[in-house]
């Protein structure tokens, strides 16, 4: 299954991640997930929606941990969902499992 995303969300894979996620001049927020992982697909519009209201301030994209192992691995990425967020090539916070988007805001003002 391909990622469809509305335009603001990217996808990020184990070939892009330094360029796009640890190199990026900005916080970025990194969504772990799968296709068969049913809380992924209630945290997608979640993150479709971060996306949208913070498009320019920060990078919000996904990262399918089948098709990327070599990222999960190195981020001890275990279960899914997963959300990193990065800022300047470290991760300044992490959560692990379904949150609601106001839970999230509060982890991006808190890095802006």
């Amino acid at each position: 299954m391909v990622l469809t995303t509305d335009g603001d969300t990217q996808e990020f894979t184990d070939a892009n991640f330094q360029k796009k996620v640890l190199s990026a001049d900005k916080l970025t927020l990194v969504d772990f997930w799968a296709t068969w992982c049913g809380p992924c697909r209630a945290m997608g519009p979640v993150v479709e929606e971060l996306a949208k209201d913070y498009s320019g301030k920060v990078n919000v994209g996904k990262l399918n941990v089948d098709q990327n192992p070599n990222i999960c691995g190195k981020y001890n990425v275990t279960s899914i969902p997963t959300i990193l967020f990065i800022k300047n090539g470290k991760v300044v916070d992490r959560v692990v499992g379904v949150y609601p988007k106001s839970r999230l805001e509060k982890k991006i003002k808190a890095h802006l």
